[in-house]
Formats: C-alpha cells, structure tokens, sequence
C-alpha cells in the first residue's frame, strides 16, 4: 500500500459531555498555528512529569526543538476556539533510531504527543490516538507504536486502556529514566475513513480518557 501523504481535512468532533465546545482534529499549519503556542502548550500537558523528576523533552524544550520534532513528521493538533488544546506527531520508520521497534518497515510510530491538563480526561487522547491509528493503517503499517517514562504509571495504564501492550524498555540517551515502548495494531477506523469532509465521530470513540 502507497505511504504518501494525504490531504486531510480537520474532523469535528462532539462532545458527549454537555458544555463542551467542538474540537476540531487536523494538521498543524504553520500558516495560521504557531510554534511558540504548541510549545507552551506542551510545556503545560508535561508539567506533572516534570514534577516528578522526570527529563522529558517536552517539559522544557524550546520553540526550535518543538518545530524540529514536528517537521520531521506529520503533526496533528486539537483545537478549541482557535486555542491547541492537543498535538502529537506521527512518524515513519526511523532507520536512525536507537529504538528497534521505530526502525521496522511496518511499524509506525506517534511522537511528542500530549494535551493541556485543562483537556484532559475528555477523551482527546483517545481520539488522536484513532486517527493515529487510521494514518497508519491506511498508509500500509501494521503496528502503531510510542513510547513514554516508565515511572508515569498513569501513562502507561491509560495507553495499556487503549490496547497498547509493552514491547521493549530502553533509556534514551540523555534521560535519567527508563522508557515504556508501547505498541499495538494499526486498524483503520470507519469513523475515520471520510477524510473529504467533517464528521461526526461515534460515542465509542469518544469515551473518556486521558
């Protein structure tokens, strides 16, 4: 199956929850997003990592690193009232990663992804995890795989909710930490398979989660 990338319109989201104002999911355009606003955004959504003493990247990376992570790949964000409230970047085999399962022809993996605190548990990362799933599936990989601090157990427990199973552990250079490497099958999902339009997507996908 061809791997080219695809245009992709934004996907508006409803809320199950009342009160909640639409959230679109589409590509960050660099047009009319802005770096530093994804940066700082992504400074908030790793503060608790932070907290607990742990180096991630995120937690205070600057704008030129954040713009770097997100042109080497596709990057997504959430958006609500013309604020990011989410972001992750999606990624082809990196034959230059240190991590095995990134350099496999089949595998797909979902970088610097997370979602301001003020979001969470609103089923955001259950959604940009379904269309993470649907950009690789659709583009011939057959695992969607990711990685996250060890010690975030509240991490691991919601991407282990998501179907994700742990593969491997590994210390990054440069990380005082070790690293879950989760993966699971890329399936692509018929709610997200009408890329021409915005839709509607089931309650099912929208379940709460972190």
């Amino acid at each position: 199956m061809s791997k080219h990338v695809q245009r992709v319109q934004s996907i508006k989201v409803a809320y199950v929850r009342r009160g909640v104002q639409p959230v679109d999911i589409r590509r960050f355009d660099p047009a009319r997003d802005a770096f530093d606003e994804l940066t700082d955004m992504l400074h908030r959504a790793f503060a608790r990592l932070g907290a607990m003493g742990l180096d991630c990247t995120c937690v205070d990376q600057p704008v030129s690193v954040t713009r770097s992570r997100a042109m080497r790949g596709d990057c997504h964000v959430a958006v609500c009232d013309g604020q990011i409230i989410g972001t992750m970047t999606l990624e082809a085999p990196d034959r230059n990663s240190p991590c095995e399962l990134y350099q496999r022809d089949d595998v797909a993996s979902v970088r610097q992804i997370g979602i301001d605190p003020a979001w969470q548990n609103r089923g955001i990362g259950t959604l940009l995890l379904a269309l993470a799933d649907h950009w690789a599936a659709t583009r011939g990989y057959a695992e969607l795989a990711l990685d996250t601090p060890y010690p975030a157990a509240h991490l691991i427990a919601f991407y282990r909710s998501q179907g994700f199973r742990i593969a491997d552990t590994m210390r990054f250079e440069g990380k005082h930490y070790d690293s879950a490497i989760l993966s699971r099958s890329a399936v692509a999902s018929r709610a997200l398979a009408a890329w021409s339009r915005r839709i509607e997507l089931p309650r099912d996908v929208i379940a709460c989660a972190a």
